[in-house]
């Protein structure tokens, strides 16, 4: 396998790094100080300065007034966001664009997308369902208005109406207080889940405040009886599971990114600390420590690019694509708890200090760990997928 980045791909990268090299990640109140989110809205400053840079539109196509890349250089672009904890909805606001520019009819996306890359428009997505451990589908219903019409429980839908209704709850989703749109999964009753694009302020739709373990905060989303047109449901097959799949793989590249830098100011740490006159570093207790979370990352990040591309590139194999995004949240949800267990522990009590950033990728790293599943519910699906797809 090849990973070798094209030039765009880098590109995207550098303009990336350049545009967070000023953001702190200490920029908010401390999640361990602070009883409710640490902040009411997202960081506007770096959302400009990352639509003034064209990174909103990095995966939109040349229609749409984006760049027309691919998964691989939204996650490489994630992979620095992470490394200063940019507080910024830019994996859901991407994501959602480019089911929508996949997926949705032509009408919607030329609604949606140029203002999504200019950043004039910021979309996010439901995805955990009530809980967050069951199916994120199955925590809502879309049915046509005749359907409820001729079932007697809307007196006010007429059989000859069209559209569809939505019931549900999402839970614990991101950013979406500054969303303009919230994309909302859903079950029609055909067997065959449906995505539907609702603006924040349709009638019907309510939100309720909660917090993540990061201090962000988040919203549970209730749906009752919001309509929706035709052209704001995506029925297309596939849609939400290419989504689930694309969001789960960005939160991979999430995963990296911190874990990335948070081994780097162990390293920074450990050998500017001096014990018997010797650099903590030097020591081999410290040093194997160090190198197995070295490991950790370069697994995280081998399992990351084989999952991005194969959704870049719809590539076959013995496992569908949800195999290797399974076995890169296995990794990542593992991989990125380790690596700040291990960095507070070898930054002593300096780790739990909350003038030190350290504890807040700690607090981070939980949040991205549990996202979208733990690594036990992707050893469960990865498990389905290989008895429904025996190698060899």
């Amino acid at each position: 396998m090849d990973f070798t980045f094209t030039e765009e791909q880098q590109a995207a990268a550098e303009a990336a790094r350049a545009v967070f090299a000023d953001v702190a990640p200490d920029g908010v109140p401390s999640p361990a100080l602070t009883p409710g989110a640490v902040a009411e809205d997202i960081d506007r400053q770096l959302w400009n300065e990352l639509a003034r840079t064209d990174l909103l539109g990095l995966t939109l196509s040349p229609d749409h007034g984006g760049a027309g890349l691919d998964p691989i250089a939204l996650c490489l672009v994630l992979r620095e966001s992470a490394k200063v904890l940019a507080r910024v909805p830019l994996l859901e606001s991407c994501a959602v664009a480019m089911a929508v520019q996949r997926y949705a009819g032509s009408a919607l996306a030329a609604e949606l997308l140029p203002p999504v890359g200019r950043g004039e428009r910021i979309l996010t997505v439901g995805a955990n369902g009530r809980t967050g451990h069951d199916p994120a589908e199955l925590a809502g219903t879309a049915r046509r208005y005749g359907e409820i019409a001729g079932s007697g429980e809307s007196g006010g839908a007429s059989a000859g109406g069209s559209g569809w209704v939505l019931d549900g709850v999402q839970s614990a989703v991101p950013w979406a207080r500054a969303a303009d749109w919230i994309a909302v999964p859903a079950h029609n009753g055909g067997g065959r889940p449906v995505l539907a694009l609702v603006p924040r302020t349709r009638d019907g739709l309510t939100l309720a405040d909660q917090v993540s373990t990061s201090g962000e905060r988040l919203a549970e989303v209730r749906l009752d009886g919001v309509r929706v047109t035709d052209r704001e449901l995506i029925d297309a097959p596939g849609c939400w599971e290419w989504l689930r799949s694309l969001l789960t793989t960005g939160t991979c590249a999430l995963a990296l990114g911190l874990g990335e830098r948070v081994l780097a100011m162990t390293a920074a740490y450990t050998g500017g600390r001096e014990q018997f006159g010797f650099p903590v570093a030097t020591f081999q207790a410290v040093a194997v420590q160090a190198a197995d979370r070295y490991i950790d990352l370069r697994a995280m990040e081998a399992t990351l690019w084989q999952a991005a591309w194969r959704i870049s590139a719809d590539a076959g194999g013995p496992l569908p694509a949800a195999g290797d995004v399974a076995v890169a949240k296995i990794w990542a949800s593992d991989g990125v708890r380790r690596v700040v267990q291990t960095a507070q522990h070898l930054h002593g009590g300096f780790g739990a200090d909350t003038d030190y950033p350290l504890h807040r990728f700690h607090a981070w790293a939980k949040q991205i760990e549990l996202s979208l599943g733990p690594a036990a519910a992707h050893e469960e699906a990865l498990g389905d997928l290989l008895a429904a797809h025996p190698l060899g």
